[in-house]
């Protein structure tokens, strides 16, 4: 196809990679919901997988779970951002909790869920380090903290993980919000930090971090790798048992798993229904607030408990690495001793072939599947300037629609489907179903900084006779290498977390070090975890590292293209 005719429908097609494997994943997950599964014997329709599903003892706490877990985990992620920016955005402590985003964010919600276990277990270093002289415990205390029954780690685990990205997310929109301005005049009419922000900005900056609070929400309901490391297991939550129940050796146990899946796709709908009403509500009592002119007199003991719940955030995610690290390196290490009797390298030279070769499948369908994002997003955004094509919002929440769809709703049907289809497991399935969640993320990583780009260049670049692929190619990549390297590593990131798409499409025989460090996590050897956990957040954070420092080498000549 010529390329004149090709861009201008390229928009279309990245759509269809993105939105084609949930269409047909959907079908795939109702047609035995319903009953329908030759390979099993079964040719509904029939009501029997919802019979099973409902006959289950373990039905009401699972999806109590699912839907307390995913609320709290959200609501609370929110009240932290929110009011960590409203009381110390342009402050040095928050220019600090900016410096540590990138690493916050690299590390990957696996990682993160081992690190906080091996932090706050009984027999974790918190405990440790106290223990006997503080406690008295001269051995770990008969506590069930890690995969309690209520799941209140598993939401801790998540907390810490979605802080730092609504924070993102929040630092972005606050740029289009005219924020110091607006907290500028509310203090100058005696308003307190906290209370100016919130009824300045808060509602502005909201309505553009929207999207991504749902995707925290629905991801928050229907995550697997943390609740199998940090959830309960009797029962478990809903998503880790339609897991079990789609990897079971008899086929039959499918029909319930996909009914199990339709009812978690119910439970995710109805819980961004009640959300959205929360709002309403939020709003028309916020409305009453501001018409009152409270100036904010607890202000500072709120925003100093914001701080010290992002800093505990924080530092929950950072000690975490490094007790990992410990145990990577640890000898004979017997409780209560703070550190180990001593340290060896034989962790490492034990795991690190098993290491290296899950790196390597890791490394390659993460750099496969990133560099067909990052080519389909310039793609996009070239033919958005030179058509002039723009998104709608509609077309926006298209590109959440695959965040906002929890993956068990279906993954498994798309599994189910290629089984039936005759269509082999294995890594290209897998990358295909990587490129679904990587592709969202990329896209809203670059689509900002290319939109913002001067136009003016390519204006005089044109009028140098250079054609359009050579402003695009000699001009706008090489101003725009920082953030598509950016772009990169965030799409690098999502692919080497991803546990799902990887485990039940790729069949079990794709290993990549997410897989490997969740499938370690029944067997409890926290030196083979923590040398697993250490190289899968090795694997997500060096692609930040080089997206900081090529730019700066490149451009060490060019002062004004060194940031970007």
């Amino acid at each position: 196809m010529n390329r004149r005719r090709f861009l201008p429908v390229l928009p279309i097609l990245t759509l269809l990679a993105m939105l084609g494997p949930v269409a047909a994943g959907l079908w795939g997950t109702v047609l035995p919901a319903f009953g329908h599964l030759p390979a099993a014997g079964q040719t509904g329709p029939s009501l029997d997988p919802f019979r099973d599903l409902f006959g289950w003892a373990g039905l009401p706490r699972a999806m109590m779970l699912s839907i307390s877990t995913g609320l709290l985990a959200t609501g609370v992620s929110l009240a932290i951002v929110v009011l960590i920016t409203a009381g110390w955005s342009g402050t040095r402590p928050f220019r600090a909790l900016e410096r540590l985003l990138s690493p916050l964010l690299s590390v990957p919600h696996a990682a993160a869920a081992f690190g906080l276990a091996f932090l706050i277990a009984p027999s974790g270093w918190l405990s440790r380090l106290v223990s006997p002289a503080l406690t008295g415990w001269d051995r770990p205390p008969d506590l069930l903290i890690v995969q309690d029954t209520w799941g209140l780690t598993m939401t801790a685990g998540l907390i810490v993980k979605e802080v730092p990205f609504l924070l993102l997310i929040t630092l972005a929109a606050l740029g289009q919000a005219d924020a110091q301005r607006s907290v500028t005049i509310a203090q100058a009419l005696g308003y307190g930090r906290v209370t100016g922000w919130l009824k300045t900005v808060f509602p502005r900056v909201y309505a553009q971090i929207r999207p991504p609070i749902y995707v925290v929400l629905a991801y928050s309901m229907s995550v697997v790798d943390v609740a199998v490391i940090l959830g309960p297991n009797t029962p478990p939550s809903l998503s880790v048992q339609i897991v079990k129940w789609m990897s079971d050796p008899d086929l039959a146990m499918r029909l319930e798993g996909a009914a199990g899946a339709l009812l978690q796709l119910a439970l995710v709908v109805g819980a961004l229904i009640f959300w959205r009403l929360g709002e309403v509500i939020v709003a028309s009592l916020g409305r009453r607030w501001i018409a009152k002119g409270n100036r904010g007199r607890f202000d500072p003991s709120v925003a100093k408990g914001a701080l010290f719940a992002g800093g505990v955030s924080a530092m929950a995610v950072l000690l975490g690495l490094v007790v990992l690290t410990i145990w990577s390196f640890a000898g004979f290490w017997g409780f209560p001793d703070a550190f180990p009797d001593g340290w060896t390298l034989r962790n490492w030279m034990r795991f690190g072939p098993g290491t290296l070769e899950a790196l390597g499948e890791t490394a390659l369908i993460a750099c496969t599947v990133a560099s067909v994002a990052l080519i389909l997003t310039i793609g996009c955004l070239e033919a958005e300037y030179r058509y002039g094509l723009s998104f709608s919002q509609r077309a926006v929440w298209l590109l959440y629609l695959p965040l906002l769809m929890p993956q068990t709703a279906f993954l498994p049907g798309l599994q189910t489907l290629m089984l039936s289809m005759g269509a082999d497991v294995g890594r290209l399935p897998v990358m295909l179903a990587h490129l679904v969640f990587v592709l969202p993320y990329v896209f809203l990583s670059l689509a900002d900084p290319f939109r913002a780009w001067d136009t003016r260049m390519g204006t005089i670049a044109t009028a140098l006779r250079a054609s359009p692929d050579g402003v695009l190619w000699r001009v706008r990549l090489p101003m725009l290498l920082r953030p598509i390297l950016t772009a990169l590593a965030v799409g690098l990131a999502v692919s080497v977390g991803q546990y799902l798409p990887t485990l039940l499409i790729g069949g079990g025989r794709v290993a990549t070090l997410t897989t490997e460090a969740v499938a370690l996590a029944s067997g409890g050897d926290r030196r083979a975890i923590a040398v697993y956990g250490l190289m899968q957040t090795g694997a997500a954070l060096v692609p930040f590292a080089l997206a900081l420092l090529l730019p700066a080498l490149v451009w060490r000549n060019r002062r004004g293209l060194r940031h970007g």
